[in-house]
């Protein structure tokens, strides 16, 4: 066969120029360069394919396509990265009424008229857990503003050294909106935007609270509750026990801490695991010498407070005033109360099946455009309200 024949074969056929093994490992290559924040995260449980699913692709012995997968593939960072990667600044803000009480949080401000989209991570995890979603809004909604606080207790919020612990779901509750009111004073705002109150897990009880108590006011547009409910979060207390006792007591480096979190599918994405663990961990040479990187948060210490979190969490959640929308992994997370009022379209529900516990963070993309999304169906700046009678009288004209 002539080398005209084969060229024309070759083109007929479909087949590729350069083998199919050489086409991944520069895929794999580019897909952990962080500042592209590409469509897809290199999530190892993604069922995405860089290449066409209808071709039909024939691997080389090199790729070992039955192998088991050991941790992150070959040529994918486990490099932390920094918080300046997503945010503009960071805020320390010193409680009023308790001397070394200091709340920490990252923000990047709203442009113009933007809305504040206020993030509140769950038990054990910090601001920085909302660190991918928050870029991945900013691409949809660039006038947004993004505030993500670090619960007392959490990341680099400090209380006094040998402080009680205090976790009650009443106190985060009022020191959210602290924060969120020291941040207007803090940046000199004249009024406060537009809020829309995000949170997970233990979040979610905490902003569905706040949005209870009706402290925001109109400034308030809704709140997005993320992968709790109540009914399944009560059953899931049984177990956190179990599971903080198969939980790594610490890691020989931060790197390891993301490598655990990526094995053990906690978080799908390494994106998100470079950008959340690092905030998760404090060196601590007094303990074990092999693994001094040791977690930040006592989970277990949390234990009493773990049931007031989310008690009577569903009727607040459908009761307090604003746009609702509840993210879930699964729709057997629903309880009876969320069931009834989703069919009687109390509430916005999305479920991501794809999804781990951490939806925020294993699917940041999807995560984000469904809270653009939310925030646009209950903007209310676009709406044009028709004049006031005393206003048309004042002005002489007939009504």
């Amino acid at each position: 066969m002539s080398d005209l024949q084969r060229a024309w074969a070759r083109n007929k056929l479909g087949l590729a120029h350069e083998p199919f093994g050489g086409l991944a490992e520069e895929e794999e290559a580019e897909a952990d360069q962080v500042p592209e924040l590409p469509e897809h995260a290199d999530d190892d449980s993604s069922s995405a394919s860089s290449v066409s699913s209808t071709g039909t692709i024939i691997p080389t012995p090199s790729q070992k396509l039955f192998a088991r997968p050991e941790g992150v593939p070959r040529g994918r960072s486990l490099e932390p990265t920094p918080w300046t990667t997503y945010f503009e600044r960071e805020l320390y803000i010193e409680a009023e009424d308790e001397p070394g009480v200091t709340f920490h949080a990252y923000l990047t401000s709203p442009v113009d008229k933007g809305p504040l989209l206020v993030m509140h991570h769950g038990a054990g995890s910090s601001g920085l857990s909302f660190a991918v979603v928050s870029a991945e809004i900013r691409k949809r909604l660039p006038l947004a503003g993004i505030l993500a606080v670090d619960c007392r207790g959490h990341g680099s919020t400090v209380s006094p050294e040998g402080a009680a612990l205090d976790l009650r779901l009443q106190t985060l509750s009022s020191d959210l909106n602290f924060v969120i009111q020291s941040t207007k004073t803090k940046m000199a705002w004249g009024r406060l935007p537009n809020v829309v109150l995000v949170g997970h897990s233990l979040g979610g009880a905490v902003v569905t609270d706040l949005a209870m108590t009706g402290k925001l006011g109109s400034d308030l547009l809704g709140y997005a509750v993320l992968d709790v409910v109540e009914g399944s979060a009560m059953d899931a207390l049984q177990s956190m026990q179990t599971y903080l006792s198969t939980r790594p007591g610490g890691f020989a480096s931060v790197q390891a801490g993301i490598d655990w979190h990526i094995r053990s599918r906690t978080i799908r994405s390494s994106i998100s695991a470079r950008a959340s663990v690092p905030a998760l961990l404090r060196l601590d040479e007094a303990e074990d010498q092999s693994r001094p990187w040791r977690w930040r948060t006592n989970l277990a210490a949390t234990q009493p407070f773990w049931e007031g979190w989310f008690v009577g969490l569903s009727k607040k959640f459908l009761g307090a005033k604003g746009g609702k929308l509840l993210l879930l992994a699964g729709t057997d997370r629903l309880d009876t109360e969320l069931t009834i009022g989703q069919m009687q379209g109390k509430y916005a529900l999305q479920v991501f099946p794809e999804a781990g516990h951490f939806i925020h963070e294993d699917i940041p993309e999807q995560t984000a455009v469904s809270l653009v999304d939310f925030y646009r169906r209950n903007d209310r700046s676009a709406l044009v309200l028709p004049p006031k009678v005393s206003d048309l009288l004042k002005q002489g004209k007939k009504v």
